[in-house]
């Protein structure tokens, strides 16, 4: 694929538009440190690790929940990781040290498609808002983590956007599949 979308040129062209269009955000200290923080926090989904393990906690207390989603994470983790990115070679649109050095990233060393840190994110927000009411606090923080990596310029948006849908599919899979508390 040597950078090449595995979905086309058609799409290509998408990521090239939404990433000339995203470019007006770059470089605006709030936003920058907001994304930089959510990619950040997305690296082995150790924010989903630290909200899973919050669940354990008291006052709610459902250290069987956290165990699951911990569970679930992993697998999500191995199927896109070791897995789905195995069967592409797609070239990230950046390098993380293209990145400004006030944000240090970590350089991800598998293929950019799909993004694992969308995935996770919302395999993590389909499974966390299953009967809670801060189930839409959960998608804005998986769309924030997404996008994080677009405007960190190490996916392209359409790595994004396939990472999401597998996420959201693993995360609902899961929330049909797994007991509730």
């Amino acid at each position: 694929m040597n950078g090449n979308s595995p979905l086309g040129p058609n799409v290509d062209r998408v990521d090239k538009q939404i990433d000339q269009w995203w470019e007006q955000w770059r470089g605006r200290p709030a936003i920058d440190r907001l994304f930089y923080t959510a990619s950040n926090l997305g690296d082995f989904s150790l924010i989903w690790y630290i909200v899973g393990g919050l669940r354990a906690l008291p006052p709610g207390r459902r250290p069987k929940s956290a165990i699951r989603f911990s569970a679930l994470m992993g697998i999500e983790s191995l199927l896109v990781n070791q897995g789905i990115k195995r069967f592409f070679s797609r070239v990230r649109p950046a390098e993380a040290t293209d990145n400004p050095t006030s944000h240090q990233l970590r350089q991800p060393v598998t293929s950019s498609f799909p993004s694992g840190h969308a995935s996770a994110a919302f395999c993590a927000s389909a499974f966390l808002a299953r009967r809670s009411r801060l189930g839409p606090f959960w998608h804005v923080m998986a769309g924030a983590v997404a996008c994080s990596r677009i405007h960190v310029r190490l996916h392209h948006a359409s790595d994004v956007a396939a990472g999401a849908a597998i996420g959201l599919l693993l995360g609902k899979f899961a929330e049909r599949f797994l007991p509730r508390d």
